[in-house]
């Protein structure tokens, strides 16, 4: 079926915050001036017999619809609530078009109506929208509980009409209505009716399914609440007729009132602990809140320990743990004997409370609390000094292992709302303690690093700060925490790896390894009694004679500290043992230097000094034999020299041995003092640019670098340009200018104790660092001649074979 379109002229009804489609039916209030000048013009334009007629317009932020409605008043009269009003009827589109004159004050438009084509028969795929429109209706209907209009809807059979009658759905929006009233299509405007209703459902749907689950969960929360409180009551009514007292087991209120806590602790647990009884046992948030309660509850808040003030106590102590290491004992003793003075004068203890001026905090609090960085190569007893430091002072020892720590939070703490979080590592050294003032060892705290978590090293410098500590904050605890009683001793065995920040923090005791002396000591009154009950010995069953402890010491093991050497203890043990159980060897037995080739194989190490002269590294001119330090101590280094073929055509200067940028410089500037000085030297030098120079130091796997070396490497090649060999007991070290002065350089101390471990009998140093010499055991500089020396000549005149002795065949000349 189709319609023809006819010209109209109508006044305009303007509508804000309504949408009247065809067929709607709906009344208007009066009491509106635009309104009701539409009306008494439609009314005065009425011819008899006639009812008015309107144009319905929307009107959307003072602008005007293309399309509107074409409206027949039905009746004027009072609404409900008594106002004037019309009652008025859509009957069909009219598409607006431009304005005219008319009686009385509204808007009159001409228009024209919408012609709706609507396919006759309709096809199947419109029948089925139908279908399914209705039945959304019907179900939408259903859920209002509208059952009068179900049946009325039912009964449309008409497409345009179906559609339309949808502008009674309350959920449409105005944008939407005024879609649905300039769609002329009525076939597309179902199609979209369907649409919007369809989405409106599956909103309903999941709100009512939303609003359920809340509804149950409420429920729930409801019934477990009123079955709580009377489990609650049972309970306590069972208590009172036992006769037993309530469990306060798990009544954290009381507990944190009996607890012994300073005040802003106590706050702060009241206040987790009122956040616990509003919680459900069922929420995550009752877990975290327990588990911080249980974590501040079993610190030690108020909890010390009595220090052991007895100097000469605690001397003996730290004699009895440890041989040598001199140094390291003084400074703590000096360290207990100020404690000492100021706990018997009152003053408070250093890093903690003062009752003098303030410090550098300005609160009352004094700084320069001594924290200690043991910085040694391995196996010197850095980490059992610090249990021989909380023996001696009578107080609880803890360590903290932060050797790969990369996460800032391993010593901050996490924060709460992570899970599994922890307090950090210094909160739990006081709780494994049991005391606010333990002795707490930092171990391998140059092993620290950083990554993307952040940085533990900068996490410790408020730790370590004694103007700071006394107020430190865990950022699982969320509450000051006084470290200020607590010692700090830190162990290292790279200074250079620890931040300067962190090193500054920190007073500085070097372990620069034993000697043989201290050496025989350590393994007969320390080692050899640990190793015999680990084998399963009575003491006395087998004996270790001095001189075969010192061979062990000197050429089976060959290191700054001791692990090697109880290893190799616990190996000749081992051995014995087991020949004892074999019926091969009877008990109790003398372990000789003869004794220890049979058990154990040969040395490992032999000193330069014991091989045949033509077999020592130093017998042909050119290599030398140098000093160094590394992450283990002192060790010695050789320096190798050679001249390349003048007729292979090599020039310039080849190093080798994977040398760092600062020990390639001091070969070049070796190389540059010769070729300047070679006149003076009495060397071959005038045509060294037409023969390579190959410098090498093995072992070449490993790494080195330092300017330390630059005395070594000029003195191997004057060696080899001479054709002098270096003497085979010297060993030197020290730096090397292009003038020839030789410059101070650091390790003096471990140098010298690997010189004297290699049985090296001469040691030239450079004349600045003879200060130095002053913390060499005196046993060791007995055993060494000390040359200190200011100029690279006289390291030659000391170093080279007169001419006349050279053993080696003579250098061809360069001008050959």
């Amino acid at each position: 079926m189709a319609s023809t379109s006819t010209s109209l002229t109508l006044p305009v009804l303007p509508l804000d915050d309504e949408v009247v489609l065809p067929g709607m039916v709906v009344p208007l209030d009066l009491s509106d001036a635009d309104v009701r000048a539409a009306v008494e013009a439609a009314q005065a334009a009425a011819s008899s017999g006639n009812k008015p007629r309107v144009l319905l317009v929307p009107r959307i932020d003072g602008k005007y619809a293309a399309i509107g409605t074409l409206g027949r008043i039905e009746q004027v009269g009072r609404l409900s609530d008594g106002d004037p009003g019309a009652l008025i009827r859509g009957l069909g589109r009219v598409r607006i078009g431009s304005g005219t004159t008319g009686p009385g004050a509204a808007l009159w438009v001409e228009g024209t109506t919408v012609e709706e084509q609507v396919p006759d028969p309709l096809p199947g795929a419109v029948t089925e929208l139908v279908t399914e429109y209705k039945a959304l209706a019907t179900s939408w209907l259903r859920k209002r509980g509208a059952w009068q209009v179900v049946d009325r809807v039912q009964q449309i059979e008409d497409v345009p009409t179906l559609a339309d009658n949808s502008g009674y759905s309350p959920f449409l929006t105005i944008e939407q209505k005024v879609q649905l009233l300039e769609t002329a299509d009525p076939v597309a405007r179902l199609k979209y009716a369907t649409e919007v209703l369809r989405e409106h459902l599956a909103e309903q749907d999941v709100a009512e399914s939303i609003a359920k689950d809340v509804q149950e969960g409420v429920d729930k929360q409801q019934r477990e609440f009123l079955l709580r409180r009377q489990l609650e009551a049972v309970r306590k009514e069972l208590a009172e007729l036992n006769g037993d007292p309530e469990d306060e087991g798990d009544d954290y209120r009381a507990r944190v009132e009996a607890a012994d806590l300073p005040e802003d602790v106590r706050k702060a647990a009241l206040k987790e602990v009122d956040k616990l009884e509003r919680s459900s046992d069922q929420s995550p948030e009752g877990s975290w809140i327990r588990t911080w309660l249980d974590t501040v509850l079993e610190l030690p808040w108020n909890e010390r320990t009595e220090d052991a003030y007895d100097i000469a106590g605690a001397k003996e102590v730290l004699d009895a743990d440890h041989s040598g290491l001199e140094d390291v004992k003084e400074r703590i003793t000096e360290y207990l004997a100020v404690r000492k003075r100021r706990a018997e004068r009152g003053l408070g203890l250093v890093g903690g409370p003062s009752k003098g001026a303030a410090g550098k905090d300005g609160g009352g609090r004094r700084a320069g609390g001594a924290v200690l960085a043991l910085v040694g190569p391995p196996g010197v007893g850095k980490t059992s000094l610090g249990e021989s430091v909380a023996r001696a002072m009578g107080r609880k020892f803890v360590r903290v292992a932060l050797g790969g720590v990369r996460d800032e939070a391993e010593i901050r703490g996490h924060r709460r709302t992570y899970v599994g979080a922890l307090p950090g590592r210094i909160v739990r050294a006081v709780k494994e303690a049991g005391s606010m003032n333990p002795v707490v060892l930092l171990d391998e705290i140059d092993k620290v690093g950083s990554d993307f978590r952040g940085d533990p090293a900068a996490a410790l410098l408020e730790v370590l700060d004694p103007a700071q500590n006394h107020t430190f904050r865990d950022h699982y605890l969320e509450v000051e925490l006084d470290l200020s009683d607590v010692v700090f001793l830190a162990t290292a065995n790279v200074l250079e790896a620890i931040p300067e920040p962190l090193l500054d923090r920190m007073e500085l005791v070097r372990l620069d390894g034993y000697t043989e002396d201290e050496k025989v000591v350590i393994a007969r009154d320390h080692l050899l009694p640990r190793q015999l009950e680990r084998a399963g010995m009575e003491p006395g069953e087998v004996t270790l004679e001095d001189e075969a402890l010192r061979k062990l010491a000197g050429e089976y093991t060959r290191e700054a500290g001791v692990r090697n050497l109880e290893r190799a203890v616990a190996r000749l043990l081992r051995k014995v043992a087991a020949q004892h159980e074999l019926g091969e060897r009877e008990l109790p037995f003398t372990v000789g230097v003869d004794q220890l080739r049979p058990l154990i194989g040969r040395p490992h190490h032999t000193p330069e000094s014991a091989q045949d002269p033509a077999e020592r590294r130093t017998a042909v001119p050119g290599v030398v034999t140098g000093l160094a330090v590394t992450g283990a101590g002192g060790d010695v280094l050789y320096v190798e020299a050679s001249l390349a073929d003048p007729e292979t055509g090599a020039s310039g200067l080849q190093l080798t041995g994977q040398l760092g940028d600062v020990m390639k410089e001091s070969a070049h500037i070796a190389l540059s003092f010769l070729r300047s000085h070679g006149a003076e030297l009495e060397l071959p030098v005038a045509d060294l640019k037409e023969r390579g120079v190959h410098l090498h130091v093995p072992a070449g796997a490993v790494p080195k670098d330092g300017p330390s070396a630059g005395v070594t490497m000029t003195t191997a090649l004057a060696s080899l340009l001479s054709g002098r060999q270096v003497r085979p007991d010297v060993a030197m070290t020290g730096e090397v200018s292009l003038t020839g002065r030789v410059l101070p350089i650091g390790g003096v101390k471990q140098k010298l104790l690997a010189a004297h471990r290699a049985g090296i009998g001469t040691v030239i140093i450079p004349q600045r660092n003879e200060p130095d010499l002053d913390d060499v055991p005196a046993e060791t500089l007995a055993a060494l001649d000390v040359h200190p020396v200011a100029d690279v000549r006289q390291v030659l005149e000391l170093a080279l074979t007169p001419a006349s002795n050279g053993a080696a065949p003579e250098v061809e000349p360069l001008s050959a």
